[in-house]
Parts: C-alpha cells; sequence; structure tokens
C-alpha cells in the first residue's frame, strides 16, 4: 500500500479508469492527491480579449474534474485536491515532489479537445521520463 498517491486529471473520462486502479493501490491511512492543471500555454495563446473567458473556462473545468474524482474516492480513503496553473507535466512533478507522493498514477491518453487542437503533445510521456518516483501508467478503454 502507498500512502500518497496523486492522480493528476484533465478532466477526461479516462482519469475515472486511473481512479480505480489508484484505489486499489490505496490503504485505509492512504491519501488520493487529485490535481487538475490549468495549461498556461492554452490562455496564453489566447487573444488579449478572450484570455479572461478562457482562463475562466479552463479553471471551470479544473473544479469539474477535481470534485469528480473526489467524489468517486469518497469513503475509500482521504482525499485532497488542488487545482494549479502551469505547463502541466511540469506541475504534476512539483507537487509529486512539495507533498512527498509515493506513486503518481495517470491514463495514457485522455486529452481534453482544447489539448488535442494545441497539438501539446504527451503529459503522460513527459511525466514518465522526468519522474523520480514510480509512475503507473494506466491504459484508457475509450
Amino acid at each position: 500500500m502507498y500512502e500518497d498517491i496523486l492522480v493528476p486529471t484533465d478532466g477526461s473520462r479516462g482519469t475515472m479508469q486511473a481512479i480505480e486502479h489508484a484505489l486499489e493501490l490505496a490503504g485505509a491511512n492512504s491519501t488520493v492527491h487529485v490535481l487538475s492543471v490549468v495549461d498556461q500555454r492554452i490562455y496564453l495563446a489566447a487573444g488579449g480579449d478572450q484570455q479572461d473567458a478562457v482562463i475562466q473556462s479552463l479553471r471551470d473545468d479544473a473544479i469539474d474534474a477535481v470534485e469528480k474524482c473526489a467524489d468517486e474516492c469518497e469513503g475509500a480513503c482521504d482525499t485532497t485536491t488542488a487545482i494549479r496553473e502551469g505547463v502541466p507535466h511540469r506541475v504534476i512533478l512539483e507537487y509529486a515532489d512539495e507533498h512527498d507522493i509515493d506513486v503518481v498514477v495517470m491514463g495514457t491518453h485522455g486529452r481534453t479537445g482544447r489539448d488535442k487542437l494545441a497539438s501539446l503533445g504527451s503529459v503522460t510521456e513527459r511525466v514518465v521520463e522526468n519522474a523520480h518516483r514510480p509512475v503507473l501508467v494506466v491504459h484508457i478503454d475509450e
């Protein structure tokens, strides 16, 4: 069993499969950390007059994403939620370091429409390549 498990979420349906695996790793004294990252590259690419609306939309999506995951964990173990802004893979790795995360559990894909349009690359791949802790990669069946 792991004490601190990080599940990054982008709000996709596939994240629920990652949560299921995280809960299988969790014990009674575990905490599942659910993190959503507002990707600053998306709102910085928006035109100046659209930036505020894009930021708000991304923040709203992040709130919905962490709440959905927290609801899924309810009753199984302690849950902590966080929303941060930045480049997703970097923020995920920073969060894992700051909170001494034992294992990161994330899907092989699950990118939202915004990420696909922006062609930002695989967040999971970058986390795996740069993590200094175990990363459990869950194949997402969608």
